[in-house]
């Protein structure tokens, strides 16, 4: 029922069996392996596919900006120096995060893109602006 064409592609010897597309279930002319009738199903369906994957990369982002921006606040207000509550008060999220490096005086940074915190020995957490985060080419 089916002939092959020089190129490998595959079509339909049988003029009633037309493909169905994958996202809005209609019938179409083309190659028998062709999934979707258009652009924009061929689009609808990857971003339904993707769509679980794509809400957690966006939440995560939206909470390491919300961190960058309380932290760029406080800094920028002076508060360089404060206690833990004042970000937790400000909504920060401790569980998220870029990196952290270690200091060779042994205090944990713990960054946001390029601003940061590290706990100093009375508890307080002293916020820190990195210089050079992104590479020069």
């Amino acid at each position: 029922m089916f002939t092959i064409l020089r190129l490998g592609h595959l079509l339909s010897t049988n003029p009633f069996e037309m493909p169905k597309c994958l996202s809005c279930n209609e019938s179409f002319k083309g190659r028998i392996d062709k999934k979707y009738c258009s652009a924009h199903c061929r689009t609808t369906w990857h971003n339904i596919q993707h769509a679980d994957r794509n809400n957690m990369i966006r939440n995560i982002n939206n909470i390491l900006r919300r961190n960058r921006r309380i932290l760029n606040h406080l800094l920028q207000q002076g508060s360089s120096n404060l206690p833990p509550e004042v970000l937790n008060e400000c909504g920060f999220n401790f569980n998220y995060f870029t990196y952290q490096t270690t200091l060779t005086n042994g205090l944990i940074n713990t960054y946001c893109y390029d601003l940061g915190y590290h706990q100093m020995p009375n508890g307080h957490l002293e916020i820190v602006k990195r210089k050079n985060y992104l590479p020069s080419r």
